[in-house]
């Protein structure tokens, strides 16, 4: 608990003193597990990095998970994500990605390490110009709950990650990094809540960049497989 409220300390401080500009990352999730061994994830998002009123970005992805055992779910997704500037498109993405997520628990304190390969299809419309990327991701995902022994209906919890993403035949190759720091509740069986500070560092060619973001999610999770124990998943800021 010591470390939790110091690092959230800690986060306030750095939030307060960052005056470049304040962004918004909204998201809503939803999880639905429909056989004991495979579930269906799909996530809408819309960010504001220019202006925290306006959305200039959002995003739209899904995929297929499978429980290779409780605490090891590998998974294939597929996304589109588009960029706005000055209110015009100026990006389209089509990204596919494999991931592995290993969770590890001691006592209530959960270890969520999440391995991500991804490649992205680019089209600037503004400019006709087509590219392609490779991207690596790791994160380490830390949360808690606050006052009780597990997750479940009635629940805050704490939650922390850092994140880092390489690219493969550009540079930078460390090409970004984040950090969060925030709180959750489970309202109820089906329904959680999260909120937070995101810090977004990213280094570019031409210089680096601070990106601030307030997060809001809603997180819905379905369990059709009536399984007496309820798993609940709490996907992050991605």
């Amino acid at each position: 608990m010591k470390l939790f409220l110091n690092l959230s300390l800690f986060l306030c401080i750095t939030f307060l003193k960052a005056q470049e500009h304040i962004s918004s990352f909204d998201a809503i999730t939803l999880t639905y597990k429909f056989h004991p061994k495979f579930f269906l994830y799909g996530e809408g998002q819309l960010r504001g990095n220019e202006d925290y009123t306006y959305p200039d970005y959002y995003e739209i992805k899904g995929g297929l998970g499978y429980y290779l055992t409780k605490n090891h779910k590998p998974f294939v997704g597929i996304g589109r994500y588009v960029n706005y500037k000055s209110h015009s498109l100026s990006r389209e993405e089509l990204r596919v990605w494999l991931q592995d997520v290993i969770d590890i628990k001691k006592g209530i304190v959960k270890f969520e390490n999440r391995f991500r390969v991804e490649k992205s299809w680019f089209y600037e419309p503004q400019t006709d110009k087509s590219s392609q990327r490779m991207r690596y991701r790791y994160r380490l995902n830390v949360s808690v709950p606050l006052n009780a022994k597990e997750v479940k209906k009635g629940t805050i919890f704490a939650n922390a990650y850092d994140e880092v993403f390489l690219v493969s035949s550009m540079k930078p190759t460390f090409a970004r990094n984040r950090v969060y720091g925030g709180f959750g509740y489970q309202i109820d069986d089906y329904i959680g809540i999260a909120t937070g500070y995101l810090w977004q560092r990213e280094f570019e060619a031409s210089g680096n960049k601070n990106l601030h973001f307030i997060y809001l999610a809603l997180n819905i999770n379905i369990d059709g497989t009536k399984h007496p124990v309820k798993t609940y998943e709490y996907p992050g800021a991605d």
